[in-house]
Parts: C-alpha cells; structure tokens; sequence
C-alpha cells in the first residue's frame, strides 16, 4: 500500500468498483429494479429481524422484486455477524444456483454478512456475487471492500478483497427515519469516527479522502443535533447519509492495516462485550484524539478539522488537536451519547484483556496508553 504524506505532498487514490450511489427520497421504489444486473436476476436479501418484523420495509422489497427476481430472505442476522448466522445465510443462498445478486437492508451487520457471503460464495463457487446495499444507519460499512464477523469465540474476523464492495448504494430516508434514533444518532459517531481517524491514517490520500472528511466532519456536527430535534426531517436524513458516505468512500482501495486506535478498541470492545460500534465510538473517540495529539504528525492533521467545527486554529497544533477531542466530547453531550464502560458491563479487570487485543501486544507504552483510556472510560 502506498503511503501519504504532506511533505511533499504525495499519495495514492485507488477507486473500487463502485457504480452508483442513489440518494434520497424513493430511491429504492424508484430504481432498485433498474440496477439488478440483468432482467433474470435472482435476489437475495439479507437482513436483521428487526427490520423484517417491526417495519414494512422487507416486505416492500420483496414485493417490488416480485416472484420473477425473488429468491429468499434471510431475515436473523444479528449484532457483530455472528458466524453461525452467517453460515446459514451462506448455505441457504448456495442451494440456489440462480442467485447473483445479494441485497444487504440494514446496518453494518447485514451489509458486512452480505459482503461474507459473497466471499463464501467465491471460495466454494468462483463466483463473486452482485451486491445492492440499502443503509439505514450511519455506520458507513457500505463503503468499503472489508467485512468483519464473529467467530465462535467472539473474536471478530476481517476480511478484504475489492471484489466485497457493494456495486450500489441506495441512501432512502424513507427507509432510514424507520432507524431507533439512538442507533442513528450513535452510528453517526461511528461516521465521525471513521472521518477523524481517517486524517492521520498513513495511506488515506488528500483528495479525495481527507477532503471529503473534512466535510463529513462539518456535516455530522451540524445535522446530527438537528436530526435529534428533527428526527422525521428527510432532509436531515438524507445529509447525514451523504456525510456517512465521505466519511470513508474516499479511501478507496489503497487501504492497509486497519483505521486507527478508536477503531481497534471498538472491535476490542464491540463483540467480546456485546457493545454496538457506534456506542464503541462514543466511549473512545475522544481520548483517542486526545492521545494522538501528543504526536506532532498525527496533531497536525487533527488540527486541520476545527475550522470545520466552527473554531478557529491557534497554530499550536497539539493544543488545537486537544481542543478537537473536547468538542467531540461536547457534542456526545448534546446528543445524550456520553457513556461510560462501566455501564456496558466492563469492570477493572478487563483492562488488560482490552488493552491487549486494541494493541496486540502486553507492554510498552502504547500498551500503557490505551490501558489508562479504558480506565479513565469506566
């Protein structure tokens, strides 16, 4: 992978095969059918059960691909993608030859099953499968070639290849004002996370990725408050959907090793604990970002965002980094997201089991680090 670097300033960008992103209002009524990759297609739709029994939506999907493109549902996929879920999705869509294409509805479970699936289906049929993803979170997992599940001992497990990127993305407020708001409010963090991280990350390129953070960051901070006092507003809606997608459509494929600290403590965190990652999000982003402005490179990058905030830089560039942590902090407030461990069920004696698996390894100061920011989260 190539690296990025500011001075000089140098980089790579690297698109997916991504074909189109539809937004806003009736997009999926208005066009699902038109991007099914063939008049034969068979789809398959892969789902929670929330969405498939306490709202319409499933049930308007199926009716709008009709007996002719209808192939099955899978409607129990839970939080963190379970591996047992996930093989009986896979087994019930390989009994089905005619099957090629998978429509992911829901949050980052469903699109990142769906993503396994095909992978699955690659290794047992050499065929990768088409993939419509329908989001109704804001957790971004639509725009990328990675996908992680859970194996039988809780451990998540990631996957990569850029033949995993959804080939289009309908964005449907419609479909996402069904989502609870704390979900949506805590996925937009999760969004915002991604934005962040991805700043310093060593090989996100300036343009497209950290320009269309910059402005994801300046989305999120406006529209999620607004879209707590409005949740039915569709405009809000659809805004935040378009920050999700610039949080992190624009690293492209030129991505190596994973996205930052808050991202591994939230996988350290997420399916041991059974803590969603938006929530994962909200405990670590912050002191994450307080953390790295000790570092002069990844402070210099952190400072870039305040103007997006609404503030203006002082030119101390790990003052202004510090100063972007306690804003983040500030609208975890605003939003009723601010938590603590302790309230999902961590204690004490968890800090080395989750400064172990964030860091992947048992000393030195990273170690120390990240133990002290679980402690100070309980």
């Amino acid at each position: 992978m190539a690296s990025s670097t500011q001075q000089p300033l140098s980089g790579l960008w690297k698109p997916s095969h991504l074909q189109a992103m539809h937004y806003g209002p009736h997009t999926v009524k208005n066009h699902l059918l038109s991007y099914l990759p063939s008049d034969t297609s068979k789809a398959f739709i892969i789902t929670g059960s929330s969405l498939a029994t306490k709202t319409l939506l499933i049930g308007q999907i199926e009716s709008l691909l009709g007996p002719k493109h209808h192939a099955g549902t899978f409607a129990s996929i839970k939080q963190h993608a379970p591996i047992d879920q996930l093989d009986q999705a896979t087994n019930a869509v390989i009994k089905e030859p005619s099957i090629d294409t998978l429509i992911s509805v829901g949050g980052g479970s469903p699109i990142d099953s769906a993503k396994a699936i095909s992978h699955r289906h690659h290794e047992k049929q050499s065929k990768y499968l088409y993939h419509i993803t329908i989001p109704t979170t804001l957790s971004a997992a639509e725009c990328t070639a990675g996908a992680g599940y859970t194996d039988h001992t809780g451990t998540k497990v990631g996957l990569f290849h850029p033949e995993l990127m959804p080939h289009i993305i309908l964005y449907d407020c419609t479909f996402a004002k069904e989502t609870p708001q704390k979900l949506w409010l805590s996925t937009g963090i999760r969004s915002l996370d991604h934005a962040v991280e991805s700043m310093y990350h060593p090989t996100a390129p300036e343009a497209p990725a950290k320009q269309l953070c910059l402005s994801a960051i300046a989305q999120l901070f406006e529209y999620l408050p607004k879209s707590k006092k409005e949740p039915g507003n569709q405009d809000y809606i659809t805004r935040l959907q378009l920050a999700a997608f610039s949080s992190l459509s624009g690293l492209g494929l030129n991505m190596g090793g994973g996205l930052g600290l808050s991202h591994s403590l939230g996988y350290a965190l997420g399916a041991p604990y059974g803590i969603p990652h938006g929530v994962t999000s909200c405990v670590t982003l912050a002191s994450v970002v307080r953390l790295k402005a000790e570092k002069g490179k990844d402070a210099q990058q952190l400072a870039r965002i305040l103007p997006y905030i609404g503030q203006a830089r002082t030119g101390d560039d790990r003052t202004d980094a510090v100063r972007v942590g306690d804003a983040i902090d500030g609208l975890l407030k605003e939003l009723g997201l601010d938590t603590t461990l302790t309230e999902h069920g961590v204690d004490e004696g968890q800090i080395p089991k989750i400064a172990r698996l964030a860091t992947k390894t048992e000393e030195g100061e990273l170690y120390d680090n990240v133990a002290a920011l679980v402690k100070n989260k309980l």
